[in-house]
């Protein structure tokens, strides 16, 4: 199986079983609601800070495309990381429109970049 694919499956299963545990302990009355939704939403913070670390060490043939992968895997990396450390330790709102925040702000600036680079390959 792929590597990537390996990956993938693990961050899926991960994320799926700290949610059962984190429902049981909730139940167990170990934790609170609150608490199970800051480590389910932190971890997939963490996950996306993995993607976009994952994202510049792709083999892609084209050097504007590496430029792209370099610029997208920083910016959600970093989103992620901010989204994760929101959700660890901000209030709920503000961990709730912050991270939100986050993650739409990388997004927005790969897609920037990527036009970017589009409209510099069409002027040469």
């Amino acid at each position: 199986m792929n590597r990537e694919v390996v990956g993938s499956l693990a961050w899926a299963g991960g994320i799926i079983a700290l949610a059962l545990a984190a429902t049981l302990a909730r139940q167990q009355g170990y934790i609170d609601t609150e608490m199970a939704t800051r480590l389910v939403l932190g971890a997939t913070g963490l996950m996306v800070a993995w993607y976009g670390n994952q994202m510049p060490k792709r083999f892609v043939p084209s050097e504007r495309a590496r430029q792209v992968t370099r610029v997208g895997g920083w910016s959600l990396a970093l989103s992620g990381l901010v989204y994760a450390g929101l959700w660890a330790f901000a209030p709920f709102d503000v961990a709730l429109i912050g991270g939100c925040g986050a993650i739409i702000l990388g997004i927005a600036v790969t897609v920037g970049y990527c036009l970017s680079v589009r409209d510099k390959a069409k002027a040469v």
